[in-house]
């Protein structure tokens, strides 16, 4: 009783001291971030944040697939990042094989090659995806929490080591195929037609992704799955396919990540999946890891940071202001900002 008493005066003023720094903090930087803002005027804020969504709308897709792996089998799939730098790679690869040509190929002619391009490189790399959880994860699904996540980072390594020698380390040129145009907003405010295409086409894919998770078979499998994964399994659910399953809509969803990416920046590489996992596992964290809305909200989030501390600061301080975010969101509620708190099974 006397060391409960002991702890709970020392820790009263100390956390006391933590908000108050805290506060002060998130106040001097929303001080500093709106002086930035007002200098540089409405239409430089606005193209900001449409960066922003763009960038965002990436890093939420590819965090869809940490935060459902996670979600089912509590294991972060560390190679899901490369995953998502293969689609880039499939995906320049066939674009000859659809007749696309830079240059050449624009307008109503690309619909059909571009949505064939989409479902193909999805494929792809959904069966890679799932042959690694058929070879990689699933033999030491009740091993100690050590093993697969040693060997998650082992694939990680693989796949970029696979697309190294594939294509080399340099960057790599993905065809411009998207309009260049800017779209008016009114009072001069504008907004790449290619990022709107970026948000629109992840926006659908989310949305698509919500309603078969709440709505079909297969999806009410997977939650319940997650929920209890013996109980589930006494009800008749084949875990090891519905997790497959997991692994395959996730990693379809990275390998439209890449197109996108490649379709946006004209530009890859084989070592992107690292940066961009990374990102996408923080978002995925952020929004409270094995909640879908919540990795889409994080991803857009982490966006719409990361391109405001890219135009109004330094891009050398984007990475310390991003995870420094993220700390004081995790200090603060442990569960990120959509996530809730759930017994240990």
């Amino acid at each position: 009783m006397v060391q409960r008493l002991r702890a709970s005066v020392i820790a009263a003023p100390t956390g006391s001291v933590i908000n108050l720094v805290g506060l002060a903090i998130v106040a001097v930087a929303l001080v500093a971030t709106m002086q930035r803002v007002y200098e540089g005027g409405a239409t430089y804020f606005f193209q900001t944040i449409g960066f922003g969504l763009a960038e965002g709308a990436i890093f939420a897709l590819v965090a869809l697939g940490y935060t459902m792996v996670y979600g089912i089998i509590e294991l972060i799939n560390f190679a899901h990042g490369d995953v998502f730098t293969l689609g880039a790679f499939f995906s320049v690869a066939l674009l000859p094989v659809l007749g696309v040509v830079e240059g050449q190929t624009s307008g109503a002619a690309l619909i059909l090659p571009l949505l064939i391009l989409f479902i193909v490189t999805m494929l792809l790399c959904a069966v890679v995806n799932v042959a690694i959880e058929r070879v990689a994860y699933r033999p030491l699904r009740h091993a100690p929490r050590l093993a697969p996540l040693i060997t998650a980072i082992g694939m990680s390594a693989l796949l970029e080591g696979l697309m190294n020698v594939w294509r080399g380390p340099f960057n790599l040129h993905y065809p411009d195929l998207l309009p260049e145009y800017q779209i008016p907003l009114g009072g001069g405010v504008t907004i790449a037609a290619k990022a709107v295409m970026v948000i629109v086409i992840a926006v659908v894919l989310m949305v698509a992704l919500t309603l078969f998770v709440n709505r079909s078979k297969l999806g009410k499998a997977m939650r319940a799955t997650a929920q209890d994964r013996d109980a589930a399994q006494l009800m008749g659910i084949d875990i090891n396919r519905t997790i497959s399953a997991t692994f395959f809509i996730g990693a379809a969803l990275a390998g439209a990540a890449g197109i996108i990416y490649g379709l946006y920046y004209n530009s890859f590489s084989a070592f992107d999946g690292f940066t961009y996992g990374l990102y996408a596992f923080t978002a995925a964290v952020f929004g409270g890891i094995g909640n879908i809305p919540g990795a889409a909200l994080g991803g857009l989030l982490i966006g719409v940071i990361y391109s405001i501390s890219d135009g109004y600061f330094s891009v050398a301080w984007t990475q310390v202001l991003v995870f420094g975010i993220l700390i004081f969101v995790l200090v603060f509620r442990p569960t990120g900002l959509l996530g809730m708190r759930v017994p240990e099974k």
